[in-house]
Protein backbone atom coordinates (compact mmCIF):
# COMPACT_ATOMS: atom_id res chain seq x y z
CA UNK A 1 0.00 0.00 0.00
CA UNK A 2 2.66 2.37 1.22
CA UNK A 3 4.71 1.48 -2.47
CA UNK A 4 2.40 1.89 -4.47
CA UNK A 5 0.13 5.07 -3.36
CA UNK A 6 2.63 7.61 -1.34
CA UNK A 7 4.47 8.10 -4.61
CA UNK A 8 1.14 8.49 -6.68
CA UNK A 9 -0.63 10.86 -3.86
CA UNK A 10 2.48 13.20 -3.79
CA UNK A 11 3.51 13.10 -7.57
CA UNK A 12 -0.58 14.01 -8.14
CA UNK A 13 -0.14 17.28 -5.39
CA UNK A 14 2.99 18.09 -7.17
CA UNK A 15 1.63 17.83 -10.05
CA UNK A 16 -1.33 20.28 -9.03
CA UNK A 17 0.68 23.05 -7.72
CA UNK A 18 3.07 23.77 -11.03
CA UNK A 19 -1.08 23.42 -12.94
CA UNK A 20 -2.11 25.68 -10.68
CA UNK A 21 0.91 28.15 -11.01
CA UNK A 22 1.06 28.01 -14.64
CA UNK A 23 -2.70 29.05 -14.98
CA UNK A 24 -2.78 31.45 -12.31
CA UNK A 25 -1.77 34.68 -14.90
CA UNK A 26 -3.97 33.56 -17.56
CA UNK A 27 -6.90 33.06 -15.53
CA UNK A 28 -7.11 36.77 -14.65
CA UNK A 29 -6.09 38.22 -17.79
CA UNK A 30 -8.63 40.72 -18.31
CA UNK A 31 -7.35 42.13 -14.78
CA UNK A 32 -3.70 41.71 -15.70
CA UNK A 33 -4.05 43.32 -19.16
CA UNK A 34 -6.37 46.43 -18.31
CA UNK A 35 -3.66 46.87 -15.17
CA UNK A 36 -1.00 46.67 -18.12
CA UNK A 37 -2.80 48.58 -20.94
CA UNK A 38 -2.06 45.51 -23.41
CA UNK A 39 -4.15 43.42 -25.26
CA UNK A 40 -5.79 40.10 -23.16
CA UNK A 41 -5.01 38.24 -26.17
CA UNK A 42 -1.63 38.63 -25.50
CA UNK A 43 -1.96 35.83 -22.62
CA UNK A 44 -1.44 33.42 -25.62
CA UNK A 45 2.18 34.92 -25.69
CA UNK A 46 2.76 33.95 -22.60
CA UNK A 47 1.88 30.42 -22.43
CA UNK A 48 3.84 29.73 -25.77
CA UNK A 49 6.85 31.34 -23.68
CA UNK A 50 6.49 29.07 -20.56
CA UNK A 51 6.20 25.81 -22.89
CA UNK A 52 9.38 27.07 -24.71
CA UNK A 53 10.79 26.82 -21.65
CA UNK A 54 8.92 23.77 -20.91
CA UNK A 55 10.09 21.96 -24.51
CA UNK A 56 14.21 22.53 -23.27
CA UNK A 57 13.47 21.08 -19.62
CA UNK A 58 11.80 18.43 -20.19
CA UNK A 59 14.28 17.12 -22.95
CA UNK A 60 16.77 17.00 -19.90
CA UNK A 61 14.19 15.08 -17.25
CA UNK A 62 15.50 11.50 -18.42
CA UNK A 63 19.37 12.88 -17.45
CA UNK A 64 18.49 15.03 -14.70
CA UNK A 65 16.18 11.97 -13.05
CA UNK A 66 18.53 9.77 -13.25
CA UNK A 67 21.21 12.02 -11.52
CA UNK A 68 19.45 13.53 -8.80
CA UNK A 69 16.11 11.73 -8.20
CA UNK A 70 12.50 12.04 -9.51
CA UNK A 71 11.72 14.12 -6.25
CA UNK A 72 14.47 16.46 -6.15
CA UNK A 73 14.16 17.62 -9.59
CA UNK A 74 10.35 18.02 -8.56
CA UNK A 75 11.37 19.95 -5.63
CA UNK A 76 13.68 22.09 -8.33
CA UNK A 77 10.42 22.49 -10.51
CA UNK A 78 8.44 23.56 -7.60
CA UNK A 79 11.30 26.39 -6.74
CA UNK A 80 11.78 27.34 -10.42
CA UNK A 81 7.81 28.18 -10.75
CA UNK A 82 8.32 30.32 -7.73
CA UNK A 83 10.70 32.24 -8.56
CA UNK A 84 8.42 32.80 -12.04
CA UNK A 85 5.66 33.96 -10.76
CA UNK A 86 7.07 36.37 -8.56
CA UNK A 87 9.11 37.94 -11.38
CA UNK A 88 5.66 37.93 -13.17
CA UNK A 89 4.00 40.40 -10.42
CA UNK A 90 6.70 42.65 -11.76
CA UNK A 91 4.56 45.09 -13.99
CA UNK A 92 7.01 45.57 -16.13
CA UNK A 93 7.14 43.35 -19.26
CA UNK A 94 10.58 41.56 -19.77
CA UNK A 95 10.26 40.58 -16.19
CA UNK A 96 7.10 39.30 -16.56
CA UNK A 97 8.18 37.22 -19.97
CA UNK A 98 11.57 36.56 -17.79
CA UNK A 99 8.98 34.81 -15.71
CA UNK A 100 7.27 33.19 -18.32
CA UNK A 101 10.27 31.18 -18.77
CA UNK A 102 11.42 30.03 -15.13
CA UNK A 103 7.79 28.88 -14.74
CA UNK A 104 8.17 26.40 -18.01
CA UNK A 105 11.43 25.53 -17.14
CA UNK A 106 10.11 24.51 -13.71
CA UNK A 107 7.03 23.24 -15.24
CA UNK A 108 8.79 20.93 -18.07
CA UNK A 109 10.16 17.99 -16.09
CA UNK A 110 7.59 17.10 -13.45
CA UNK A 111 5.49 14.55 -15.61
CA UNK A 112 8.94 12.90 -16.69
CA UNK A 113 9.84 12.51 -13.09
CA UNK A 114 6.72 11.11 -12.06
CA UNK A 115 6.41 8.81 -15.12
CA UNK A 116 9.96 7.60 -13.89
CA UNK A 117 8.74 7.06 -10.52
CA UNK A 118 5.57 5.59 -10.93
CA UNK A 119 6.55 3.17 -13.73
CA UNK A 120 8.74 1.92 -11.14
CA UNK A 121 6.00 1.21 -8.29
CA UNK A 122 2.77 0.65 -10.30
CA UNK A 123 1.72 -3.01 -12.09
CA UNK A 124 1.38 -3.25 -15.39
CA UNK A 125 -2.33 -3.72 -15.82
CA UNK A 126 -3.48 -0.81 -13.54
CA UNK A 127 -0.57 2.02 -15.48
CA UNK A 128 -3.14 3.95 -17.47
CA UNK A 129 -5.41 4.21 -14.35
CA UNK A 130 -2.69 5.11 -11.91
CA UNK A 131 -1.25 7.82 -14.62
CA UNK A 132 -4.74 8.73 -15.44
CA UNK A 133 -5.12 9.90 -11.29
CA UNK A 134 -1.92 11.54 -10.98
CA UNK A 135 -2.74 13.38 -14.23
CA UNK A 136 -5.32 14.89 -12.92
CA UNK A 137 -2.90 16.82 -11.15
CA UNK A 138 -3.25 19.34 -14.36
CA UNK A 139 -6.87 19.97 -14.06
CA UNK A 140 -7.10 19.83 -10.16
CA UNK A 141 -4.27 22.74 -10.07
CA UNK A 142 -6.53 24.25 -13.00
CA UNK A 143 -9.80 24.53 -10.80
CA UNK A 144 -8.21 26.06 -7.89
CA UNK A 145 -6.46 28.35 -10.02
CA UNK A 146 -10.42 28.89 -11.68
CA UNK A 147 -11.86 29.19 -8.58
CA UNK A 148 -9.51 30.68 -6.21
CA UNK A 149 -7.14 33.40 -8.22
CA UNK A 150 -9.78 35.49 -9.63
CA UNK A 151 -11.69 36.19 -6.82
CA UNK A 152 -8.18 36.75 -4.77
CA UNK A 153 -7.32 39.45 -7.17
CA UNK A 154 -10.94 41.19 -7.30
CA UNK A 155 -10.55 41.29 -3.44
CA UNK A 156 -6.94 42.45 -3.14
CA UNK A 157 -4.85 42.63 -6.45
CA UNK A 158 -3.17 40.43 -9.20
CA UNK A 159 0.04 40.97 -7.54
CA UNK A 160 -0.70 39.39 -4.61
CA UNK A 161 -2.83 36.77 -6.05
CA UNK A 162 0.76 35.62 -8.17
CA UNK A 163 2.60 35.86 -4.16
CA UNK A 164 0.33 33.46 -2.74
CA UNK A 165 0.52 30.61 -4.96
CA UNK A 166 4.07 31.23 -5.07
CA UNK A 167 4.04 30.50 -1.55
CA UNK A 168 2.29 27.62 -2.03
CA UNK A 169 4.83 25.87 -4.86
CA UNK A 170 7.54 26.42 -1.78
CA UNK A 171 5.53 25.01 0.86
CA UNK A 172 4.52 21.90 -1.46
CA UNK A 173 8.58 21.82 -2.30
CA UNK A 174 9.29 21.51 1.37
CA UNK A 175 6.78 19.33 2.60
CA UNK A 176 8.51 16.71 -0.07
CA UNK A 177 11.57 16.95 1.58
CA UNK A 178 10.52 13.92 3.86
CA UNK A 179 9.90 11.41 1.51
CA UNK A 180 12.79 12.18 -0.50
CA UNK A 181 14.71 9.82 1.01
CA UNK A 182 12.75 6.50 0.39
CA UNK A 183 11.86 7.45 -3.07
CA UNK A 184 14.94 8.94 -4.72
CA UNK A 185 17.00 5.54 -3.99
CA UNK A 186 17.66 4.75 -7.29
CA UNK A 187 19.19 7.87 -8.58
CA UNK A 188 22.64 8.02 -9.86
CA UNK A 189 25.01 10.58 -8.87
CA UNK A 190 27.59 9.69 -11.20
CA UNK A 191 25.32 10.17 -14.04
CA UNK A 192 26.57 12.64 -16.53
CA UNK A 193 24.14 15.80 -17.75
CA UNK A 194 25.52 17.01 -21.23
CA UNK A 195 23.91 19.11 -23.78
CA UNK A 196 23.54 16.21 -25.99
CA UNK A 197 20.93 15.17 -23.28
CA UNK A 198 18.47 17.39 -24.99
CA UNK A 199 18.99 15.46 -28.41
CA UNK A 200 18.97 11.51 -27.19
CA UNK A 201 15.13 11.62 -25.95
CA UNK A 202 14.67 12.84 -29.84
CA UNK A 203 15.52 10.11 -30.85
CA UNK A 204 14.12 7.58 -28.81
CA UNK A 205 11.36 8.70 -29.97
CA UNK A 206 11.93 8.76 -33.97
CA UNK A 207 13.69 5.46 -33.56
CA UNK A 208 9.73 3.69 -32.27
CA UNK A 209 7.30 4.55 -34.18
CA UNK A 210 4.13 3.66 -31.58
CA UNK A 211 6.22 6.37 -29.83
CA UNK A 212 6.34 9.01 -33.14
CA UNK A 213 2.22 8.46 -32.93
CA UNK A 214 1.82 9.10 -29.49
CA UNK A 215 3.84 12.29 -30.18
CA UNK A 216 2.61 13.53 -33.15
CA UNK A 217 -1.55 13.31 -31.58
CA UNK A 218 -0.13 14.45 -28.53
CA UNK A 219 1.02 17.65 -30.50
CA UNK A 220 -2.55 18.14 -31.56
CA UNK A 221 -4.30 17.39 -28.71
CA UNK A 222 -1.88 19.86 -26.57
CA UNK A 223 -2.97 22.51 -28.92
CA UNK A 224 -6.98 21.58 -27.78
CA UNK A 225 -6.04 21.92 -24.56
CA UNK A 226 -3.85 24.35 -23.56
CA UNK A 227 -5.95 26.88 -26.50
CA UNK A 228 -9.50 25.77 -24.14
CA UNK A 229 -8.34 26.43 -20.86
CA UNK A 230 -6.13 29.48 -21.67
CA UNK A 231 -8.76 31.50 -23.55
CA UNK A 232 -11.90 30.25 -22.04
CA UNK A 233 -12.21 32.98 -19.27
CA UNK A 234 -11.46 35.90 -21.93
CA UNK A 235 -14.13 33.96 -24.57
CA UNK A 236 -16.77 34.01 -21.87
CA UNK A 237 -16.24 37.47 -20.64
CA UNK A 238 -15.48 39.09 -23.54
CA UNK A 239 -17.81 37.29 -26.11
CA UNK A 240 -20.61 35.94 -23.62
CA UNK A 241 -20.65 39.05 -20.88
CA UNK A 242 -19.86 36.26 -18.37
CA UNK A 243 -18.54 38.10 -14.92
CA UNK A 244 -14.84 37.69 -14.47
CA UNK A 245 -15.72 35.41 -11.00
CA UNK A 246 -18.64 33.42 -13.31
CA UNK A 247 -15.97 33.00 -16.03
CA UNK A 248 -13.41 31.64 -13.63
CA UNK A 249 -16.00 29.01 -11.95
CA UNK A 250 -16.67 28.30 -15.71
CA UNK A 251 -13.06 27.18 -15.91
CA UNK A 252 -12.97 25.18 -12.77
CA UNK A 253 -16.35 23.05 -13.95
CA UNK A 254 -14.34 22.46 -17.16
CA UNK A 255 -11.56 20.91 -15.78
CA UNK A 256 -13.65 18.74 -13.30
CA UNK A 257 -15.00 17.51 -16.49
CA UNK A 258 -11.26 16.75 -17.26
CA UNK A 259 -10.30 15.21 -13.53
CA UNK A 260 -13.70 13.00 -13.97
CA UNK A 261 -12.88 12.22 -17.69
CA UNK A 262 -9.30 11.53 -16.72
CA UNK A 263 -9.76 8.96 -14.07
CA UNK A 264 -12.85 7.06 -15.88
CA UNK A 265 -10.98 7.13 -19.64
CA UNK A 266 -7.79 5.32 -17.83
CA UNK A 267 -10.34 2.83 -16.04
CA UNK A 268 -12.01 2.09 -19.52
CA UNK A 269 -8.33 2.14 -21.52
CA UNK A 270 -7.20 -0.62 -19.11
CA UNK A 271 -10.43 -2.57 -18.64
CA UNK A 272 -12.29 -2.69 -22.36
CA UNK A 273 -10.75 0.02 -25.22
CA UNK A 274 -7.03 -0.37 -25.61
CA UNK A 275 -4.78 3.21 -25.30
CA UNK A 276 -5.24 3.50 -28.95
CA UNK A 277 -8.89 3.24 -29.54
CA UNK A 278 -9.25 4.86 -26.35
CA UNK A 279 -7.64 8.06 -27.51
CA UNK A 280 -9.56 7.88 -31.50
CA UNK A 281 -12.89 8.56 -29.33
CA UNK A 282 -11.00 11.04 -27.28
CA UNK A 283 -10.26 13.02 -30.53
CA UNK A 284 -14.20 12.55 -31.58
CA UNK A 285 -15.21 14.33 -28.36
CA UNK A 286 -12.76 16.88 -28.52
CA UNK A 287 -13.59 17.84 -32.05
CA UNK A 288 -17.45 18.10 -31.23
CA UNK A 289 -16.64 19.62 -28.13
CA UNK A 290 -14.92 22.52 -29.97
CA UNK A 291 -17.68 22.92 -33.09
CA UNK A 292 -20.57 23.12 -29.62
CA UNK A 293 -18.25 25.60 -27.90
CA UNK A 294 -18.29 28.09 -31.67
CA UNK A 295 -21.77 28.11 -31.84
CA UNK A 296 -22.43 29.75 -27.92
CA UNK A 297 -24.03 32.68 -27.83
CA UNK A 298 -24.79 35.15 -25.25
CA UNK A 299 -28.80 33.70 -25.21
CA UNK A 300 -26.87 30.43 -24.92
CA UNK A 301 -28.43 29.31 -20.85
CA UNK A 302 -25.98 28.66 -18.95
CA UNK A 303 -26.67 25.26 -18.30
CA UNK A 304 -26.26 24.01 -21.81
CA UNK A 305 -22.54 26.14 -21.38
CA UNK A 306 -22.16 24.34 -18.96
CA UNK A 307 -23.14 21.02 -20.14
CA UNK A 308 -21.13 21.66 -23.28
CA UNK A 309 -17.90 22.95 -21.09
CA UNK A 310 -17.89 19.71 -18.99
CA UNK A 311 -18.11 17.10 -21.50
CA UNK A 312 -15.51 19.30 -23.91
CA UNK A 313 -13.30 19.29 -20.80
CA UNK A 314 -13.45 15.85 -20.09
CA UNK A 315 -12.26 15.08 -23.46
CA UNK A 316 -9.45 17.77 -24.16
CA UNK A 317 -8.37 17.91 -20.48
CA UNK A 318 -8.62 14.13 -20.06
CA UNK A 319 -6.51 12.64 -22.65
CA UNK A 320 -2.85 12.67 -20.54
CA UNK A 321 -3.15 10.05 -18.47
CA UNK A 322 -3.95 7.38 -20.85
CA UNK A 323 -1.12 9.39 -23.77
CA UNK A 324 1.28 8.99 -21.12
CA UNK A 325 0.24 5.24 -19.53
CA UNK A 326 0.96 4.18 -23.20
CA UNK A 327 4.02 5.94 -23.77
CA UNK A 328 5.87 4.25 -20.20
CA UNK A 329 4.60 0.90 -21.78
CA UNK A 330 5.89 1.11 -25.29
CA UNK A 331 9.21 2.68 -23.83
CA UNK A 332 12.52 0.48 -23.98
CA UNK A 333 12.73 -0.72 -20.08
CA UNK A 334 14.33 1.65 -17.50
CA UNK A 335 14.01 4.48 -20.43
CA UNK A 336 10.36 5.65 -19.25
CA UNK A 337 11.12 9.01 -18.17
CA UNK A 338 13.18 9.44 -21.37
CA UNK A 339 10.06 8.38 -23.64
CA UNK A 340 8.11 11.16 -21.59
CA UNK A 341 10.51 13.57 -21.76
CA UNK A 342 10.75 12.77 -25.61
CA UNK A 343 6.94 12.78 -26.57
CA UNK A 344 6.22 15.76 -24.05
CA UNK A 345 8.43 18.02 -26.56
CA UNK A 346 6.41 17.59 -29.26
CA UNK A 347 3.42 17.86 -26.90
CA UNK A 348 4.60 21.46 -25.59
CA UNK A 349 5.62 22.24 -29.03
CA UNK A 350 1.93 21.81 -29.33
CA UNK A 351 1.15 24.52 -27.05
CA UNK A 352 3.63 26.84 -28.06
CA UNK A 353 1.93 26.30 -31.75
CA UNK A 354 -1.97 26.48 -30.18
CA UNK A 355 -2.32 29.37 -28.53
CA UNK A 356 -1.07 31.68 -30.43
CA UNK A 357 -2.94 30.51 -33.75
CA UNK A 358 -6.17 30.48 -31.54
CA UNK A 359 -5.54 34.02 -31.00
CA UNK A 360 -4.39 34.97 -34.40
CA UNK A 361 -7.28 33.32 -36.02
CA UNK A 362 -9.66 35.39 -32.93
CA UNK A 363 -8.08 38.58 -34.30
CA UNK A 364 -8.58 37.72 -37.84
CA UNK A 365 -12.32 36.92 -37.35
CA UNK A 366 -13.17 39.17 -34.96
CA UNK A 367 -14.08 36.51 -32.66
CA UNK A 368 -12.76 33.47 -30.70
CA UNK A 369 -15.38 31.60 -32.24
CA UNK A 370 -13.26 31.46 -35.04
CA UNK A 371 -10.21 29.92 -32.77
CA UNK A 372 -12.92 26.75 -31.27
CA UNK A 373 -13.26 26.22 -35.27
CA UNK A 374 -9.34 25.72 -35.84
CA UNK A 375 -9.52 23.79 -32.56
CA UNK A 376 -12.31 21.16 -34.55
CA UNK A 377 -10.07 21.09 -37.40
CA UNK A 378 -6.95 19.83 -35.20
CA UNK A 379 -8.89 17.03 -33.62
CA UNK A 380 -10.23 15.90 -36.50
CA UNK A 381 -5.98 15.13 -38.08
CA UNK A 382 -5.49 13.96 -34.82
CA UNK A 383 -8.42 11.11 -35.15
CA UNK A 384 -7.24 10.67 -38.56
CA UNK A 385 -3.98 10.03 -37.33
CA UNK A 386 -4.90 7.52 -34.56
CA UNK A 387 -7.01 5.92 -37.15
CA UNK A 388 -4.20 5.13 -40.11
CA UNK A 389 -1.82 3.65 -37.22
CA UNK A 390 -4.12 1.17 -35.92
CA UNK A 391 -4.65 0.06 -39.66
CA UNK A 392 -2.65 -3.35 -39.82
CA UNK A 393 0.66 -3.18 -41.81
CA UNK A 394 0.62 -4.32 -45.66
Amino acid sequence: MMKNWWPLLLTLVIQAMVAMALLTLPVMAPVVAEAMQVSPALVGLYVSVTYAGAMVSTLMGGATVARMGAIRVSQWGLLLCAAGLLLCAVPWFPAMVLGAVLIGLGYGPITPASSHLLARTTPQSQMSLVFSIKQTGVPLGSMLAGAMVPPLALLTNWQISLLAVAGACLLCAGVSQGLRAELDTDRQPATPIRWGSLVQPIRLVLAHRSLLTMASCSFMFSMVQLSLTTYLVTFLHEDLSYGLVAAGLALSVTQMGGIGGRIAWGYVADRWLGARRMLLLLASLMALGALASAFLTTNTPQSVVVVILVAFGASAIGWNGVYLAEVARRAPPGMASMATGGTLAFTFLGVVVGPPMFGVLSSLFGTYRAGFAGLMVMASVSGTVLFWSQRPAR
